[in-house]
């Protein structure tokens, strides 16, 4: 078996890198450097998460996630799930940055734990998680219902 401890990092294709990291800068998330053999930018933010951002997407699928936004359904990744303090504190960042909430607030049941998602600007989806926070004050919280 082998002894996996965490996650390392995630890597996320993108068009524009400029336009990626004025996305990501809200999240806390800063150059820590740029690969010198590669098109890889890496960035963290101060609890250490790390994105390798990959600047060399050739295709936006006519601006669509071929993992989300199409009727079929091919395997791969579909999300990064970021556990975060605060859903409260994630909605007010997201709307001050004017970052389009996708879907959410939304509890999956199971756990009362609540999820907001967004998509970057080459619509990578992006899940902020939150636990054991009281979101009666937020209203509108709905249980997720999958689609079939």
């Amino acid at each position: 078996m082998i002894d996996i401890q965490s996650v390392d990092h995630i890597g996320i294709r993108v068009a524009d890198l400029d336009r990626a990291l004025q996305f990501y800068g809200p999240f806390g998330f800063v150059v820590d450097h740029r690969a010198e053999n590669d098109a890889v930018v890496v960035i963290k933010n101060r609890q250490g998460v790390e994105i390798n951002l990959i600047y060399n997407a050739n295709n936006d699928n006519g601006g669509k996630n071929i993992l989300m936004d199409v009727p079929d359904k091919y395997p791969g990744y579909t999300h990064v799930a970021f556990r975060v303090g605060s859903i409260a504190d994630a909605l007010v960042m997201l709307r001050e940055n004017n970052i389009t909430i996708t879907q959410g607030p939304v509890s999956f049941g199971c756990d009362g734990h609540v999820s907001l998602f967004v998509r970057d600007p080459d619509r990578n989806v992006i899940e902020l998680r939150g636990r054991e926070e009281d979101l009666s004050r937020l209203g509108g919280v709905k249980v997720y219902e999958p689609e079939n």
